[in-house]
């Protein structure tokens, strides 16, 4: 029998012994036998500590975003085999999609990230503070790759969107990782990691794999790993308890199984779309993926007159679904994962059925296309119904993971969001609804126990990716029960692999530290107009004090005239009595238009290419007619620009065939008592030299 390889300390090593056989969950035959007896855990995370990490940390944000692009683009160009292995998991072709399609889509989302983090090895994160009266002492803080190693433990329904959505995070942040998929499914994930590894695209060490048990791994974690769980609550918490991770303080991050809940509004009724999308999102979680999901819908909560209408339309639903091989292109619904599982989910079931009755499906018998119901791990969706769910607790404590849920009757919405907590913590809950106030009122009130919310209706149900599905910009991960941890998240994720250190100086020693000008920072004096020079040229800090312009009140007329704007304060007739103001005064944009006149070198053609926006802009003092008004500039920060990947001529676009960068320059508006009258951050696109 073909034993999985473990990718570790740089070669493919196969684990010592028999093993533990895997099956295709679709026909029962044997595929390959996983094991990681004989390995040295503690060699493997040193190796990804000294040789790992120091390469991952050397890169900046904008080369492992880059490197994260090529990834994805290099799996992309290997998804036949991908889908066809998937199909051995049990999975159909849509199920398959989630899972390799939609780990690949987290790599490029964590690529674009790459445009929020500096071209640095670290960055700024949060405002600076001032903290002397002189403006000689300030504080902010910096985010620094931790030393140490991620730890990934993953649930066997995502083989492949588990491993890629957690290391696209820990490999942007500059930190190594080592993957223990579960068992089961971990076939699928060693043929990914083995395009991964071969493509040359990771540094080596940033990333390994075991498959088979994790032995003692988490007895060698330190203070600088991260360790993130995903899986059944009862396993992660007996994982949280390893006394390495408990006397290191090592984060914990854990995404557990949970009751998620869906809510039917009061105002929804047959006839409505919203009555067709709550049927509809029913029948996709409880199918996709066999009900496989960490974000499977468990408990459905109804208004009590719309019990009886509501289960036999999800019922209707539910045996127009075709189940069987999912190479068969009619099936909707595959296998579960195996035979361990399908064993597990009735068990759960029989549990469920002390306070329940099955409403629709069976325990015993499934209709299957082109396999055989009993060598595949193939199961009838089963629809319960819990008509007393205050009273009976089974459907709010008990979880099957399978195409199971409980449908449960509501008097009002105060009624549903209390149900919607008996779950003690879930990762999402959905509420369906075409009323705006219930959906407030449902948010408000349900938020504290669920990670995540999904107001569901006709605006934007064809588009919506659904109640099941976790979005990279997003966190992932939910209170209480849902483990209480949160993955992706956009920038967010990506700040549990980063150390957060308080620094503290002068303006100038932090803007020398962090390539980022801090104000009342000592400026570098140029002889040559900043936008006279190439990205490459220019450099932090440099700063242009320009002439004064006197501010007259025929400016403010005419720029009101010329604008638009005539508003009562830049009217020199109005009575200023019990209004903020002594006279009439300038128009912001007008200083800030003027502000431009000032700084911007005019006439001849440079290497800046375009304005790109203005951030932060604040007017902070009144500009009065006599005001003599002039402006420091500042190169604030440079940014990489990285060219668009053309793939057909039609999508050029005049301009994408210039290397170019973004820079952020400081503009501060003073006036003839040197004080600050506003201030704003302009962004350029400038060229490159090369």
């Amino acid at each position: 029998m073909t034993k999985l390889g473990n990718y570790i300390n740089g070669s493919w090593i196969t684990g010592d012994g028999e093993g533990q056989p895997l099956y295709n969950a679709v026909t029962g035959e044997s595929i390959a036998v996983a094991t990681t007896k004989g390995l040295d855990f503690k060699a493997i995370t040193e190796y990804a500590r000294t040789v790992g990490n120091p390469a991952l940390r050397k890169m900046t944000f904008h080369a492992r975003g880059n490197m994260l692009k090529a990834l994805a683009m290099h799996l992309r160009n290997h998804l036949d085999l991908f889908y066809k292995i998937s199909y051995q998991t049990g999975a159909t072709k849509a199920d398959s999609w989630v899972d390799i399609e939609g780990g690949i889509g987290n790599l490029f989302a964590n690529a674009s990230l790459r445009r929020k983090f500096p071209d640095e090895v670290f960055c700024i994160d949060g405002e600076s503070h001032n903290f002397s009266k002189n403006n000689t002492f300030m504080g902010t803080h910096i985010l620094v790759p931790k030393e140490g190693v991620a730890i990934h433990i993953n649930a066997f329904n995502f083989p492949v969107w588990g491993m890629l959505e957690k290391i696209a995070v820990n490999l942007l942040a500059g930190m190594p990782c080592i993957v223990k998929p579960a068992t089961v499914t971990s076939y699928l994930t060693e043929a990914v990691v083995k395009e991964i590894i071969a493509s040359k695209i990771l540094p080596e060490g940033s990333l390994q794999l075991i498959c088979g048990s994790a032995g003692d791994l988490l007895d060698h974690v330190t203070s600088q790993d991260v360790v993130t769980f995903t899986g059944s609550a009862s396993t992660g918490l007996m994982l949280k308890k390893t006394a390495a991770i408990l006397e290191n303080n090592v984060p914990f991050n854990m995404e557990a199984d949970s009751l998620n809940c869906i809510v039917m509004g009061e105002d929804v009724h047959p006839g409505m779309p919203e009555w067709d999308i709550f049927v509809k999102e029913i029948r996709k979680e409880m199918t996709l993926k066999a009900g496989q999901r960490c974000t499977g819908i468990r408990r459905i909560f109804v208004p009590e007159n719309k019990m009886e209408d509501v289960w036999k339309a999800i019922a209707t639903s539910l045996s127009q679904t075709a189940i069987g091989n999912p190479l068969n292109s009619t099936v909707r619904m595959g296998s579960l994962a195996g035979q361990t599982q399908r064993n597990e989910v009735k068990e759960q079931i029989q549990k469920l059925l002390a306070s329940s009755q099955i409403v629709y499906g069976s325990l015993d018998s499934v209709s299957v296309i082109d396999a055989d119901a009993e060598k595949g791990a193939f199961m009838s969706p089963v629809l319960l119904m819990n008509e007393n769910p205050f009273a009976a607790k089974e459907a709010h404590e008990v979880e099957a993971f399978g195409p199971v849920s409980t449908i449960m009757p509501y008097k009002n919405l105060e009624e549903a969001v209390v149900l919607s907590k008996l779950g003690k913590g879930s990762l999402v809950s959905t509420i369906v609804t075409a009323d705006y106030k219930q959906a407030k009122q449902y948010v408000v009130g349900a938020a504290s126990h669920h990670g995540r919310i999904l107001v569901l209706n006709n605006e934007c149900a064809k588009e919506s990716t659904g109640h099941g599905s976790p979005l990279p910009l997003l966190v992932h991960g939910g209170p209480g029960r849902a483990g209480g941890g949160e993955e992706m998240g956009g920038l967010r994720g990506v700040k549990h692999y980063l150390q957060r250190t308080a620094l503290q100086g002068s303006p100038t020693t932090i803007t020398a530290i962090t390539n980022v000008y801090q104000p009342n920072a000592i400026g570098k004096k140029t002889n040559k107009h900043p936008f006279k020079k190439y990205f490459e040229e220019l450099q932090v800090g440099e700063q242009i004090i320009t002439e004064k312009r006197v501010i007259t009140s025929e400016d403010i007329d005419k720029f009101a005239d010329l604008s638009g704007d005539h508003f009562y304060a830049h009217i020199k007739t109005t009575d200023f009595t019990g209004t903020m103001f002594e006279q009439q005064v300038a128009h912001g944009y007008f200083i800030m238009s003027l502000a431009a006149g000032l700084f911007v070198d005019s006439y001849d053609k440079n290497p800046v290419l375009l304005n790109y926006g203005i951030d932060e802009l604040r007017f902070t003092k009144p500009v009065y007619p006599g005001a003599e008004v002039y402006i420091r500039f500042t190169c604030k920060e440079k940014l990489p620009n990285d060219k668009r990947i053309i793939e057909k001529p039609e999508d050029f676009k005049r301009g994408d065939d210039i290397d170019k960068g973004i820079v952020k320059w400081l503009v501060e508006f003073l006036d003839e008592t040197d004080e600050i009258t506003g201030v704003a951050t302009i962004l350029t696109m400038v060229a490159k030299k090369s």
